[in-house]
């Protein structure tokens, strides 16, 4: 009797996913121009099919077969390519909160903040982030109602609070003594590393994120000064790979840039102070490097309407060039480099201004956009699931007007995207 019930659930359970697959939304993507970031090369008059979430092929318009019943989409006045990825954000941030105003805003409120950025964030075309450091796992929050269609937005890869040291940039110096407040996110010593990453783990944490410099946006940091030991940072990325994390290190100073690559970091974020042997140790490794090159206009235009510390901003002023210097060294030797914006810091819905940034820096137009994509993918250990438009990907997809391969700022204005097969934009 229990044999024949099981039976009869099994083959319920199979005629439902048969028909479940029969009904998936096909699509066909009459595309203009389709960006091959694999080749690096433009292909003319191709036809995208999607069938769910997934892309089917990418064939060229004389030789495509459009399945029946498929819905059109005509955007062959249009350049397609892949959704763009974004490795350095904060999405539950509020780059135009003045100073102390976010002391009064609660982790609910964080939250809701978040989920209007990352409608802003996949509207305007980027479809995939990693969210690097926000309070209360508010991140983590928004990741799962995003992934359950609660709300639209991103893929996410979300880290929980971010790990520092008392009194470092992963810290909150802002408030007096009397206060006695910590971050969530410190720790101090080995076992107490150890543990924090565990905890992270615990509650969601997609990788794991740590401050392993002084930074801009910290009260009484120096921007090049390591924090953390060699030994705390063995211990933290030993625990996370460990746990199958990658890390991100948060690190402008030539020392704990290069403490972290010797650990075995997996991406550097900002590296605005790398030397020489920095740049040879992320090469020789193949480290990725996340830059974050557009944002210090917007800091240094808008922190003073905002009220922004003259701390803050005199510390921008003393990193930006030489970062972007630094970037264009990194690009000449070919070292593996992100589009990672630090959004949060800078308005939702701007990552792609940065790509004009790295063009002027050194990339061609192609390399900024492979820098977004695949490159992207391959920082975030999703290189078989984004980055390219090729049969098994997910289906994301954006297309603007003209070329973003001669001028890379057409980007700047997406006018369609798609997210896993799902059309959130169409003008």
């Amino acid at each position: 009797m229990m044999r024949s019930v099981l039976a009869v659930l099994l083959a319920s359970q199979f005629v439902h996913a048969a028909a479940f697959a029969a009904e998936a939304q096909v699509s066909a993507i009459r595309a203009g121009r389709v960006i091959d970031v694999a080749a690096g090369k433009v292909l003319t008059n191709q036809v995208v099919i999607v069938r769910g979430d997934r892309i089917e092929g990418v064939v060229a318009a004389n030789a495509a077969s459009i399945p029946a019943g498929a819905k059109v989409i005509d955007l062959s006045a249009y350049t397609v390519l892949p959704g763009l990825i974004d490795t350095h954000t904060h999405v539950t941030s509020d780059p135009e909160l003045p100073p102390y105003h976010g002391y009064g805003l609660s982790q609910p409120r964080i939250a809701l903040k978040g989920a209007a950025n990352a409608r802003a964030t996949l509207l305007a075309g980027v479809t995939t982030i990693r969210d690097v450091g926000a309070p209360g796992y508010t991140d983590i929050a928004l990741r799962d109602a995003i992934n359950d269609g609660d709300i639209p937005g991103p893929r996410m890869l979300a880290s929980g609070p971010a790990l520092g040291i008392t009194g470092g940039h992963c810290d909150d110096n802002m408030l007096a003594p009397e206060f006695n407040y910590s971050a969530e996110g410190v720790a101090n010593g080995v076992d107490e590393v150890r543990r924090v990453v565990r905890r992270n783990v615990k509650y969601g944490a997609d990788v794991i994120k740590y401050c392993g410099t002084g930074g801009v946006f910290s009260k009484g940091t120096r921007v090049g000064a390591q924090q953390f030991t060699a030994e705390e940072v063995a211990a933290l990325v030993d625990e996370a790979h460990m746990q199958g994390r990658r890390v991100a290190v948060h690190a402008h100073g030539a020392s704990g840039i290069k403490v972290a690559i010797r650990a075995g970091v997996d991406t550097i974020e900002h590296a605005s102070l790398i030397d020489d042997e920095g740049l040879q140790l992320a090469k020789k490794n193949g480290t990725f490097l996340s830059m974050d090159i557009y944002n210090t206009e917007y800091t240094q235009l808008e922190g003073p309407k905002r009220g922004e510390l003259e701390e803050f901003l005199r510390k921008d002023r003393e990193v930006a060039e030489v970062q972007r210097q630094n970037f264009a060294k990194a690009v000449k030797l070919g070292i593996k480099l992100t589009l990672g914006t630090d959004t949060g810091v800078h308005r939702h819905g701007d990552s792609a201004k940065q790509l004009a940034v790295m063009v002027r820096y050194g990339m061609t137009p192609m390399q900024a956009i492979q820098a977004a994509t695949l490159v992207g993918a391959d920082a975030l250990g999703l290189k078989n699931e984004v980055g390219m438009l090729a049969p098994g990907y997910s289906a994301d997809i954006v297309a603007v007007k003209g070329d973003p391969t001669t001028d890379v700022r057409l980007l700047e204005q997406v006018q369609f995207v798609m997210k896993t097969g799902q059309v959130y934009k169409s003008e």
